[in-house]
C-alpha cells in the first residue's frame, strides 16, 4: 500500500481566494454571511441570506474558447485546480498529461442556469438558445470533465456528484486511486456555484436561517437556539500525490492522508442516521490503523440543522467516548454544498499545521440534545495535534470521514 500526501491547495470562498488569507479571516471571529437583496425578488422565499464567494476573478487567459463548456461551477473548479497545481510545482510537469494523473472532483449539479435554455425549448418549441456547450455546462460531472479537458489529463476520472459530500468523496476516491497504485497524482476536490434554487430547496424544508436582519448571528451549529443553515458557494482543490514521488522531487508536503471512510445510511433520503455516520468514522480509523484516542481535533459537518447536529454529535461521541475537540467551519462560510468537504479539508490541514483551531461561531448555549463533546467556542485554541479528522454527511445518506496526519 502506497502513502498519499497533499502537495497543493487552493480555494475560492467567502473567506477569500487565498489559503493564507482565508485562514487569517478565521482568526477575526467574524462570519461571511450577508443579507442578499437579490433574493427579495423570489416570492415565498423566506430566507434572504447567503455566503457568496469574495475576490474570485476569472483568469484573463480563460478565453471564450476555453470557457465555452464551463458554467460558474466549472470555472471556479478549473481556476483553483490551476492554482493548486502551481502550488504543488506540477503545473507544467509532463506527469499531468502522460496518464499518471487523474481527476476526482464533484459538485451537487452542473450550472443550473443552463437549464433555462433547455426549458425554453420545451415551452417555445424552438431550439434557439442551445449550443454545443450547453449540456456540458449542465451535467453533474461538468467540474471533473472540464478540469480533465483543460489540463489534458489521461488518467482516471471520478466525478463525485453526492451533494454535500461531493468534495470529501472527491478527496477520498483520489486517495484510494493513489494508495492502490492506479495513479501517481490526483486533482481532487469539489465546487458549487451560487444558485437561488439551492437556497429554495432548503427553504422549502424549513431548514434555512431566517435571521435576515442579523446575518452576523447565524448559522449557529450545535446551539439550542439555532434556526437553520445558510447556503454558500465556492471551490476547493487539493493535489494528492504518491509520497515517494513527492519526496523524490523535493515537493513541500502539507499533510498525509492516512484514512478515509465512506458509508451509506440505507434508511432515509434526508434524515441522518447516527449509527451509520459513526461507521464512516470507524472505517476511516480502521484503514488508518489508529485508535480514536489519536485524533486531536474534528472538523464537523455542523450545518446548524436540528436533526443533523444532534445525529452528528451522537455519532461522534459513540466513536470517541470523550470530549474530543470539535468545531464547524460552516459557522463562518455557511453550507457550500458540493464544495464544503474540500474547503473544510484545506482549512483543517492549515489549522493542523498552524497549531490553532477556530471556534464554532454563535455557539452560545450547547443544545442539551447534542452529545457531550469538546465544542470549541468563543475563541480559537492552540493545540499541537499530529492527526485530525474532517467529516461530511449528505442527502441520500452518504457519509464520509477523512483523516490527515502532520508530516
Amino acid at each position: 500500500m502506497r502513502r498519499v500526501v497533499v502537495t497543493g491547495m487552493s480555494l475560492a470562498s467567502c473567506l477569500g481566494c487565498e489559503v493564507e488569507g482565508a485562514f487569517e479571516r478565521l482568526q477575526t471571529y467574524k462570519n461571511c454571511i450577508c443579507y442578499t437583496p437579490e433574493l427579495e425578488q423570489y416570492q415565498k422565499l423566506n430566507t434572504k441570506l447567503s455566503a457568496p464567494v469574495k475576490g474570485f476573478v476569472t483568469p484573463a487567459h480563460f478565453t471564450r474558447k476555453v470557457t465555452r463548456t464551463m458554467g460558474d461551477v466549472a470555472i471556479m473548479s478549473v481556476a483553483t485546480a490551476e492554482k493548486a497545481l502551481e502550488d504543488a510545482g506540477l503545473l507544467n510537469d509532463e506527469i499531468i498529461s502522460n496518464g499518471q494523473t487523474g481527476v476526482s472532483y464533484g459538485s451537487s449539479s452542473g450550472s443550473l442556469c443552463t437549464l433555462i435554455d433547455f426549458y425554453s425549448m420545451q415551452v417555445d418549441k424552438e431550439v434557439k438558445s442551445l449550443n454545443s456547450g450547453s449540456y456540458v455546462k449542465m451535467m453533474s460531472q461538468t467540474a471533473a470533465v472540464n478540469i480533465s479537458l483543460y489540463f489534458k489529463t489521461k488518467g482516471r476520472i471520478i466525478p463525485t456528484s453526492t451533494a454535500c459530500t461531493s468534495g470529501s468523496m472527491g478527496i477520498g476516491a483520489a486517495y484510494e486511486a493513489i494508495k492502490d497504485g492506479y495513479q501517481t497524482v490526483m486533482i481532487a476536490g469539489g465546487a458549487e456555484e451560487m444558485q437561488p434554487a439551492y437556497i429554495a430547496i432548503f427553504d422549502t424544508l424549513y431548514a434555512t436561517s431566517l435571521k435576515n436582519k442579523t446575518p452576523e448571528l447565524t448559522p449557529s451549529p450545535f446551539d439550542r437556539n439555532r434556526d437553520g443553515l445558510v447556503i454558500g458557494a465556492g471551490a476547493g482543490t487539493l493535489i494528492l500525490e504518491e509520497y515517494e514521488h513527492a519526496k523524490k522531487r523535493g515537493a513541500k508536503i502539507y499533510a498525509e492522508i492516512i484514512g478515509y471512510g465512506n458509508t451509506t445510511d440505507g434508511t432515509h433520503i434526508t434524515n441522518p442516521n447516527a449509527e451509520t455516520m459513526g461507521n464512516a468514522m470507524f472505517e476511516a480509523l480502521k484503514y488508518a490503523g489508529i485508535s480514536p484516542d489519536e485524533i486531536g481535533y474534528i472538523n464537523a459537518h455542523g450545518t446548524a440543522t436540528t436533526q443533523g447536529d444532534i445525529a452528528e454529535s451522537l455519532a461522534t461521541y459513540n466513536v470517541f467516548k470523550r470530549n474530543v475537540p470539535i468545531s464547524s467551519l460552516k459557522s463562518y462560510t455557511g453550507h457550500t454544498l458540493g464544495a464544503c468537504g474540500a474547503i473544510e479539508a484545506i482549512m483543517t490541514i492549515k489549522m493542523m499545521n498552524s497549531n490553532w483551531y477556530h471556534p464554532t461561531l454563535n455557539l452560545n448555549e450547547i443544545d442539551e440534545n447534542c452529545a457531550q463533546l469538546g465544542y470549541i467556542t468563543k475563541e480559537g485554541v492552540e493545540m499541537n495535534n499530529k492527526i485530525v479528522m474532517s467529516n461530511n454527511f449528505a442527502f441520500g445518506g452518504v457519509n464520509t470521514s477523512l483523516i490527515f496526519k502532520k508530516i
